[in-house]
């Protein structure tokens, strides 16, 4: 822990001795010092929404207190917003008004009574006319004037982050009510919300690696999803037309501005509908989501002008091809394709040397050279077969598959595919998978059998889609990593 986080959560024994103290008058008085409750008849939001004269209730946390003789003005705060706040010595009494001011702190929750009305600065204001005290902070809040500035206290103590700093505050609120949109979007559209377990006994359905954890009354171990993908495919067959999940996934790999370990994913899948239905579905979403929290599909980002007006599209075969000097779809044995980039001075063998399977050279080459060079939002589409197995077959050429994904500024927001349903090609490209894991690729897909037997028994069409929320949230509110879009990350 940093000497800042050491600072920023010191309280001095006096400044403890002190709050203590006041609680003990607050408990004196009102025999309670953390209330059970306070009756609002608003919410900050909706307060400044009404005229001058209102009668209101409202409670928040003090933000701010400046005592004028016999006039004080203040600030609570609640998630959406401040409000300010007037008492005067002749409408409270001298004695309520000398308590106020003898006993609450900012960080402490109060409960106000009284009307709006507008200041001869226009703003807009309480004057109380009753106060009561519902909870006392023993700690301050970060230094008003300067906020929490330190990275490692803003994220282990998120809280005080979000007091103290509008800009996180308006991101992580901006979030969470994105998927309110976001769940009306697909539930508009005939999709139902469904849950499918974590805790599985293979995790696949992407390239990564797994979590491993032991269930004690099974005596078993166990794998946390890394996708939710193949169960809800299985709730396809079953018969369920259309179903979405907002999933906690877990990938226990590299973590950076664009990775997490424990991240969320929005997941999709509809029958009867291709990867081309699902585009524009993706697109029509993004467009959606954009117009509610933004109000503009043209939006900045770290610097970046970006404009959802439009798209862009790549076919990644023949960006591909066109980097290697050949077509990828021709090679088979990973070693020949690693020779080949070797060879023509693209990168040095020992750099390639840990790539033992096609789909983790291809896809490291895709990623060190082609896709930090995408900046505007783009659709990549028509990939090689081995990339995938979970994706149909194109019926023209089996080497390629029906799948795209949206990027924007380098950042891969989705994923998704015409589904592949046949069972018979499923297995074998299972089978390739263990052997990619033989060869030891630790990141190839694990091969599923049940998910084989589920698929035996008839899928009908399908396509599906997984989006990170945490990345496109990332891009739609400014924020520079993942971590400052999170409420909660993970902290060593």
């Amino acid at each position: 822990m940093s000497e800042n986080t050491n600072n920023a959560t010191k309280i001095s024994t006096n400044e403890l001795e002190a709050r203590l103290q006041k609680a003990e008058n607050i408990r004196a008085r009102d025999g309670v010092v953390w209330k059970d409750k306070f009756d609002r008849t608003h919410t900050i939001a909706d307060a400044r929404n009404l005229s001058d004269g209102a009668q209101v209730k409202l409670a928040g946390r003090v933000t701010a207190l400046r005592w004028l003789g016999k006039l004080m003005f203040g600030r609570i705060y609640d998630i959406e917003g401040e409000i300010q706040f007037s008492m005067s010595r002749e409408e409270l009494g001298e004695e309520q008004y000398k308590f106020m001011k003898a006993n609450v702190d900012l960080g402490d929750f109060i409960g106000i009574t009284g009307e709006l009305y507008h200041t001869t600065a226009g703003e807009l204001t309480v004057r109380v006319s009753k106060y009561d005290i519902l909870s006392k902070a023993l700690r301050p809040l970060p230094e008003k004037f300067h906020g929490l500035t330190d990275m490692e206290t803003r994220y282990r103590q998120r809280y005080l982050d979000i007091i103290s700093n509008p800009e996180s505050r308006q991101a992580l609120l901006g979030r969470f009510k994105m998927m309110q949109h976001w769940r009306d979007f697909m539930n508009s559209h005939g999709f139902l919300e469904i849950e499918t377990p974590i805790m599985q006994n293979i995790a696949s359905g992407a390239a990564a690696r797994p979590f491993t954890t032991h269930h004690n009354a099974l005596d078993a171990d166990f794998q946390l999803r890394i996708s939710p993908e193949l169960f809800l495919k299985e709730a396809i067959g079953a018969g369920f037309d259309r179903v979405y999940e907002v999933a906690k996934d877990f990938r226990n790999e590299g973590m950076d501005a664009m990775h997490l370990q424990e991240f969320t994913m929005v997941e999709w899948y509809a029958s009867y509908w291709d990867y081309n239905k699902n585009i524009k579905f993706t697109w029509d979403l993004i467009q959606y989501l954009l117009q509610k929290c933004r109000g503009t599909l043209q939006i900045e980002y770290q610097g970046t002008k970006l404009d959802f007006s439009k798209y862009e599209m790549i076919d990644y075969t023949a960006k591909m091809n066109e980097f290697f000097g050949c077509n990828i779809l021709d090679f088979e044995d990973v070693n020949e394709l690693r020779d080949k980039l070797v060879s023509a001075g693209m990168f040095p063998a020992s750099e390639l040397e840990d790539l033992k399977s096609l789909p983790a050279l291809v896809d490291y080459v895709y990623k060190r050279k082609i896709r930090d060079k995408i900046v505007n939002p783009t659709v990549l589409y028509n990939y090689p077969a081995y990339m995938v197995p979970l994706a149909r077959r194109n019926d023209e050429d089996v080497r390629r598959i029906e799948m795209y994904q949206f990027l924007v500024c380098g950042a891969e927001l989705c994923k998704g595919y015409s589904e592949l349903v046949n069972p018979i090609q499923q297995l074998a490209a299972f089978e390739e998978q263990a052997k990619n894991i033989a060869d030891g690729d630790e990141e190839a897909f694990n091969p599923d059998n049940d998910f084989v037997r589920a698929m035996e028994h008839g899928f009908p069409p399908i396509s599906g889609v997984g989006m990170g929320v945490d990345r496109l949230a990332s891009i739609i509110f400014d924020q520079p990593t993942l971590r400052d879009i999170v409420l909660f990350p993970i902290m060593k």
